[in-house]
This record gives structure tokens, sequence and C-alpha cells, in this order.
């Protein structure tokens, strides 16, 4: 793994702004954002949809949407700058940093063959060799069966699982060294969402990749990351290693996210928790810590300071006023506020 002062990955006071069709103007959707994923690390970003999780991993490689633009901040790939736009991208893209996106329908164009577009990124990477051998050996290393023939087949001959396996074989054709997962399971039955990211774990540790994982899900992130982002409105409100922030969480938000997950033991008939409102949309975001109108511990300087993010442990830092009351009761083993009904 690299040395934490030269991180694969560095992104510094990431700033994203969208348009706002009412007025013309523009609102900020990703907000001062900053993380590092080191060689053939996992690092996840969790929150709500909404919350600017897919947009931050768009950034990374100039692939935001028209008139969404990157206002400030720095991200480095493997020491050098990245460009917010230019041909200087295209050495970065599928080689260096690759992606696998939320629909594997979407990504794939529904008029070509997988066995073409596999074949399309395998030459990519290698112009010069054997593209169907390339493309069948990544079709059977993502564990599809029969290679040869879903090589014919074209996206709606396919499932779910198996569209997403294709997906990741493109992802992977180029020989990342950071593969962006985001939300790699989405649409998919449980046994398929373990399969899934188990193959995505195996293939990163083979081959020494870094992943960054964008999810709402807790589990998957229990499961493969060593280190979480807790996002929400734009802004990281929790971060650390996954151990430490799932056990003891510090930020009332991550809390309400914990206590939202439906645990086995549960009495049967016992109604879900929840976190009451929803996130604030670009421009309607309020002032204070963003989220104080849902939060159940809201103090009145989190209606107007501006909150920073602070490290209240090693490596674990939380944007929160009243977290040190938050760590007080984690001590005594007191019930987190917000299962508290």
């Amino acid at each position: 793994m690299n040395h934490p002062t030269s991180p694969l990955l560095s992104v510094e006071d990431l700033c994203v702004s969208v348009p706002l069709a009412a007025d013309g103007g523009r609102a900020t959707a990703v907000d001062g954002v900053s993380f590092r994923v080191a060689a053939g690390e996992t690092v996840a970003l969790v929150g709500e949809s909404g919350c600017g999780k897919s947009l931050t991993a768009l950034a990374l490689a100039g692939l935001l949407p028209p008139g969404v633009r990157r206002e400030r901040g720095t991200i480095r790939f493997d020491g050098a700058l990245v460009p917010a736009r230019g041909r200087a991208l295209r050495a970065i893209r599928g080689c260096g940093l690759a992606y696998i996106f939320q629909e594997p329908l979407a990504a794939l164009n529904p008029v070509l063959t997988i066995g073409a577009q596999v074949d399309e990124a395998v030459r990519r990477r290698q112009p010069d060799a054997d593209v169907a051998a390339q493309t069948l050996r990544l079709l059977a290393r993502v564990s599809l069966p029969n290679p040869g023939e879903l090589r014919r087949a074209y996206p709606h001959q396919l499932s779910g699982g198996q569209c997403q396996r294709a997906v990741i074989a493109m992802a992977l054709a180029c020989r990342p060294r950071l593969l962006v997962a985001d939300e790699p399971t989405t649409a998919l039955d449980v046994t398929l969402q373990a399969q899934i990211m188990d193959l995505l774990t195996a293939l990163a540790r083979e081959d020494g990749m870094a992943m960054l994982l964008i999810t709402h899900d807790l589990g998957l992130v229990a499961r493969a990351a060593a280190r979480v982002l807790v996002m929400y409105a734009g802004t990281v409100m929790e971060k650390g290693p996954v151990a430490e922030v799932l056990r003891a969480p510090l930020h009332p938000y991550t809390r309400g996210l914990l206590a939202a997950v439906p645990r086995l033991n549960d009495p049967l008939g016992q109604p879900l928790h929840g976190i009451e409102g929803a996130v604030p949309g670009p421009g309607r975001r309020p002032p204070g810590c963003v989220f104080h109108p849902r939060c159940p511990q809201v103090q009145p300087a989190c209606r107007t300071d501006s909150i920073s993010l602070t490290e209240r442990h090693p490596a674990h830092w939380a944007r929160c006023v009243p977290v040190r009351e938050s760590e007080k009761e984690i001590e005594t083993g007191g019930e987190c506020p917000a299962r508290t009904r």
C-alpha cells in the first residue's frame, strides 16, 4: 500500500455546482469534499440518494453531466494533477481510473453485442492483442457462463446479474489502478449482491487494485471497505475506519442510517426505523449544519454556525456540535438517540 503522504488518489476541497432551472442561477451540490485512497485500498462513500456521492465520483475523471461543473478543489491521481477537462483526462480514464455505473443496462449499448463492447475496451489497452481471445478471458474471469455464446448476445438477452458482470469485464479490460463502483449491486437480489461484491473484492485483491465503493448499503460497506465517508447534502459528515464508524458512530446522521438497517433479531412486526424528513435539494441547503432540520440532537448553534469536520479520535472525524455528548453515551453503553422512540 502507498505511504499515506503519497496516495493513489487525493481529493482536496472538491466543490461541484449544478444549474437551477428556476432562476438560471447555480447551487452547490458537492461542498468541500476531501479524501484519499491508497493503492490497493477500498474506500466507501455512503449516504442517502441525492447526497452528492455520484457527482463526487464523476468529477474525478471529468465525467460530470452537461451544465454541472467543478468549481474548485484539486484532484491528484498517482501524484499528478487531474484537470477538470481536456485531453490529459484520456490518459487517466480507463487505464488509470475505471467506472462501474449504477444501471448496467443503461451503461451498455443496446444495439451492440456484449463482445463488441468488451472488444472496444480491450483495444484501448492492447491494440495489437488478440482481441477476441482477451474478451473471452475477461468474460470468463467475471464468472460468466459460456463466454463464447454470451459474447454474441445483446444486453437485453442477459439477466441483470450477467449485465453487471459484463460491465465489470469492460472496466477491467484496461487494467485500471482504481475502480469506481457506483452502486454496483442496484436492482440485484440479495444473493446476486453478495456474489457481485465477492467478485469485485477478489478481483481487486488479485490485481492490487484500489476501489471507491459508492453505496447506501451499510452491509456492503462492512463487507468490503476499510474506510468510509458518510455524506449528506454534498458534505462529509463523518469519516474514519469502517469498524470504528459502524461500532461507535459520532454523528447523529450516521446513527440514523445504522438504526434504519433491519436486523434479523428484531421482534416480528416491529416497525422499521427511519430518519424523518428528506435530503435538501441543491439551492435549498439550510444555514448552519445542513442536517439540523432532521437531527434528533439539534442544538441552537447547529442552526446558525458553520460546523467544521474535526478529528475526535485517531483517524475518526465528525462534523457535529453535540458529538461529545454522543461519545459519552457510547462510553456508558447508552442507547443511540437515533434508535430511541
